[in-house]
């Protein structure tokens, strides 16, 4: 299978040197269409694209692509341009998103709420039991954690959840062919199989110093709120905090005691206005009517692309329905069905329950009705 045009096109675009964020807007809101860049003999001066990228769009072509395209044909291997509908409206509405998203796993877990979980990479053993323990009751009430897949915190924010039975998203600083620590090997396995890696850059970049503080506005992004668990005062985790406030989002944070050098960059976030975390109902309370909202987005995009295709994002043009989504459609009739009658119905975990569910709503196979139930279309 080969991608189509319009992925080819946004994959010569992301690679152009020098373009950037702005540099693409000015050109489709010049062009209108990303297919019609690549491959230009000029560019109006007016749009100011640097010399660099104006010389490899003059010249670009498929070839270049080879190990690209080769890459998206293996199974559960996406690519999520800017302009897709499936691209999370949370990120898309930051003010540095990504153009290109390279994500390995569940790409419906991207549009399910998501809280950052952040903290050291040398925590303590009370910040470890802290995030476990958090984490596992959040992923039990279908939130997606979302952190970077860094060791310490990170690392027991995405096993707490995987341990749940839920979903996580683990926002790397390197290519998502280059796992890092190498240590979180099988960590990332996991993750891919029950939510999903995600790199904004090329699939085989190494670790660079540089990119590590790019991804933590990518984590800041995806999220509702951000919950610092536990932060030195002088941390990278205090990176994503600030950029979780410039967005505009709740940054929590869990009080330690005043002797742990590792809890002072919460206590400095909490004297700063971030909301004290003693419960995970006080992050549920916190970000309720981001929630709502969340999902409204979702819904009035479904109904704009009622049989939105994977095909966009992948070199697979056929949709294949799992085990689970075929059991779960088989439960369901023409007459409004409850979220609980279907956990009950199919054995399924919520988290899980949760994504089949977009999938078929994603693909115009059912259609969800207010109070939470569903009938099939």
């Amino acid at each position: 299978m080969v991608a189509n045009k319009k992925l080819r096109a946004w994959l010569h675009v992301y690679r152009a040197p020098g373009l950037g964020f702005s540099g693409v807007n000015r050109l489709l809101e010049y062009f209108g269409d990303i297919t019609a860049i690549p491959g230009r003999d000029k560019f109006p001066k007016e749009l100011n694209i640097p010399a660099a990228a104006q010389s490899y769009l003059k010249d670009c072509h498929d070839d270049h692509l080879s190990a690209a395209l080769k890459w998206l044909e293996k199974p559960h291997n996406h690519l999520l341009p800017f302009d897709d509908d499936l691209y999370p409206p949370q990120l898309k509405a930051t003010i540095d998103p990504p153009l290109l998203l390279f994500v390995k796993g569940r790409i419906e877990t991207l549009l399910l709420p998501q809280l950052a979980v952040v903290g050291s990479r040398r925590a303590s053993r009370g910040g470890l039991d802290n995030a476990r323990s958090f984490c596992y009751e959040l992923a039990k009430k279908n939130w997606v954690i979302t952190s970077g897949l860094a060791a310490g915190i990170d690392a027991a924010a995405h096993q707490a959840a995987l341990d749940a039975g839920g979903q996580t998203v683990a926002v790397m600083g390197t290519g998502i062919n280059s796992i890092y620590p190498k240590a979180n090997q099988q960590l990332a396995k996991d993750i891919m199989a029950n939510g999903a890696l995600l790199s904004e850059f090329d699939f085989n970049t190494p670790p660079q110093a540089n990119n590590f503080p790019r991804r933590n506005r990518i984590i800041a992004g995806l999220s509702l709120g951000t919950l610092v668990v536990e932060s030195a005062q002088k941390s990278g985790t205090l990176i994503t905090a600030r950029l979780t406030y410039d967005i505009n989002r709740p940054v929590m944070a869990i009080p330690g005691s005043i002797h742990n050098p590792m809890a002072k960059g919460c206590h400095w976030l909490l004297k700063q206005g971030a909301t004290l975390v003693e419960s995970v109902e006080d992050i549920v309370q916190e970000l309720g009517p981001s929630v709502a909202m969340l999902s409204e987005q979702i819904r009035q995009r479904l109904s704009k692309e009622p049989k939105q295709s994977l095909e966009n994002h992948s070199g697979h043009h056929d949709i294949e329905l799992s085990d689970s989504q075929q059991q779960l459609l088989a439960q369901m009739g023409y007459d409004p069905i409850s979220f609980d009658a279907l956990i009950l119905a199919t054995g399924q975990l919520s988290a899980d329950l949760s994504a089949d569910l977009l999938i078929l709503e994603l693909n115009g196979l059912i259609e969800k009705q207010p109070g939470a139930k569903y009938i099939k279309r």
